[in-house]
Protein backbone atom coordinates (compact mmCIF):
# COMPACT_ATOMS: atom_id res chain seq x y z
CA UNK A 1 0.00 0.00 0.00
CA UNK A 2 1.46 3.51 -0.99
CA UNK A 3 0.78 6.14 1.95
CA UNK A 4 3.28 9.30 0.67
CA UNK A 5 5.03 10.57 -1.84
CA UNK A 6 8.29 13.26 -0.99
CA UNK A 7 9.54 14.79 -4.05
CA UNK A 8 13.29 15.50 -4.41
CA UNK A 9 14.33 18.35 -6.40
CA UNK A 10 17.32 19.60 -7.16
CA UNK A 11 19.21 23.05 -4.95
CA UNK A 12 22.50 24.88 -5.69
CA UNK A 13 22.46 26.67 -2.59
CA UNK A 14 21.19 25.22 0.83
CA UNK A 15 20.47 28.73 2.56
CA UNK A 16 18.49 30.30 -0.46
CA UNK A 17 16.14 27.08 -1.00
CA UNK A 18 15.11 26.70 2.69
CA UNK A 19 14.85 30.80 3.20
CA UNK A 20 12.65 30.56 0.33
CA UNK A 21 10.47 28.08 0.92
CA UNK A 22 10.20 29.05 4.44
CA UNK A 23 10.06 32.59 4.53
CA UNK A 24 7.96 32.85 1.25
CA UNK A 25 6.08 29.66 1.28
CA UNK A 26 5.28 29.13 4.88
CA UNK A 27 7.24 25.57 4.78
CA UNK A 28 9.26 24.45 8.17
CA UNK A 29 11.97 22.08 8.44
CA UNK A 30 11.74 18.66 9.06
CA UNK A 31 13.98 16.75 11.41
CA UNK A 32 16.75 17.83 13.49
CA UNK A 33 19.85 17.12 11.87
CA UNK A 34 21.57 18.93 9.17
CA UNK A 35 22.83 17.31 6.34
CA UNK A 36 25.12 19.43 4.40
CA UNK A 37 23.99 18.43 1.14
CA UNK A 38 20.22 17.76 1.96
CA UNK A 39 16.81 19.34 2.89
CA UNK A 40 13.48 18.16 4.03
CA UNK A 41 10.41 20.65 3.84
CA UNK A 42 7.06 20.61 4.85
CA UNK A 43 3.77 22.35 4.57
CA UNK A 44 0.51 20.91 5.67
CA UNK A 45 0.19 17.26 4.30
CA UNK A 46 3.36 17.44 2.10
CA UNK A 47 6.95 17.11 2.22
CA UNK A 48 9.33 18.63 -0.55
CA UNK A 49 13.49 16.85 -0.20
CA UNK A 50 15.90 18.54 -1.70
CA UNK A 51 19.59 17.32 -3.02
CA UNK A 52 22.43 19.39 -3.51
CA UNK A 53 23.54 19.96 -6.99
CA UNK A 54 25.56 23.16 -7.11
CA UNK A 55 26.75 22.64 -10.70
CA UNK A 56 23.09 22.98 -12.07
CA UNK A 57 22.45 25.44 -14.68
CA UNK A 58 19.06 26.84 -13.44
CA UNK A 59 18.01 26.78 -17.19
CA UNK A 60 17.99 23.39 -17.97
CA UNK A 61 16.48 22.56 -14.68
CA UNK A 62 13.61 20.81 -15.29
CA UNK A 63 12.59 19.91 -11.75
CA UNK A 64 8.46 19.91 -11.36
CA UNK A 65 6.09 19.08 -8.54
CA UNK A 66 2.06 19.42 -8.94
CA UNK A 67 0.52 20.17 -5.36
CA UNK A 68 -3.19 19.66 -4.36
CA UNK A 69 -4.43 22.73 -2.48
CA UNK A 70 -8.02 22.57 -0.59
CA UNK A 71 -8.47 26.62 -1.11
CA UNK A 72 -6.52 27.50 -3.77
CA UNK A 73 -8.36 30.99 -4.13
CA UNK A 74 -7.21 31.51 -0.81
CA UNK A 75 -3.52 30.22 -0.94
CA UNK A 76 -3.19 32.13 -4.53
CA UNK A 77 -4.04 35.57 -2.21
CA UNK A 78 -2.10 35.01 0.57
CA UNK A 79 1.03 34.63 -1.62
CA UNK A 80 0.56 37.05 -3.80
CA UNK A 81 0.03 39.20 -0.95
CA UNK A 82 3.20 38.67 0.58
CA UNK A 83 4.71 39.29 -2.96
CA UNK A 84 5.90 36.08 -3.80
CA UNK A 85 6.02 36.24 -7.54
CA UNK A 86 4.25 33.87 -9.69
CA UNK A 87 5.11 32.26 -13.11
CA UNK A 88 4.95 34.87 -15.43
CA UNK A 89 2.92 32.21 -17.60
CA UNK A 90 1.07 30.01 -14.87
CA UNK A 91 -1.40 32.87 -13.56
CA UNK A 92 -4.58 31.42 -11.26
CA UNK A 93 -6.66 30.26 -14.00
CA UNK A 94 -9.33 27.57 -14.73
CA UNK A 95 -7.72 24.82 -17.31
CA UNK A 96 -9.86 23.15 -19.88
CA UNK A 97 -9.30 19.58 -17.83
CA UNK A 98 -11.00 20.69 -14.98
CA UNK A 99 -8.67 22.04 -11.97
CA UNK A 100 -7.77 25.99 -11.58
CA UNK A 101 -3.98 26.17 -11.42
CA UNK A 102 -1.04 28.16 -10.63
CA UNK A 103 2.16 28.02 -11.05
CA UNK A 104 5.60 29.32 -9.27
CA UNK A 105 9.66 29.05 -9.47
CA UNK A 106 11.61 28.53 -6.99
CA UNK A 107 15.27 30.28 -6.88
CA UNK A 108 16.64 26.92 -8.92
CA UNK A 109 13.62 26.99 -11.56
CA UNK A 110 11.91 23.88 -9.95
CA UNK A 111 8.68 24.35 -11.07
CA UNK A 112 5.30 24.34 -8.51
CA UNK A 113 1.94 24.12 -10.35
CA UNK A 114 -0.93 24.28 -7.05
CA UNK A 115 -4.16 22.73 -8.13
CA UNK A 116 -7.42 21.73 -7.17
CA UNK A 117 -10.46 20.59 -8.77
CA UNK A 118 -13.57 23.58 -10.21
Amino acid sequence: MLTHVHPKLPMRDKAATRDYYIRQLGFEEVGDIAVAGYLMLRKDYIELHFFAFPTLDPTQNYGMVYIRVQDIDAWYDSLTQAGVLIHPNGPLEEKHWGQKEFSLLDPDNNLLTFGAPV
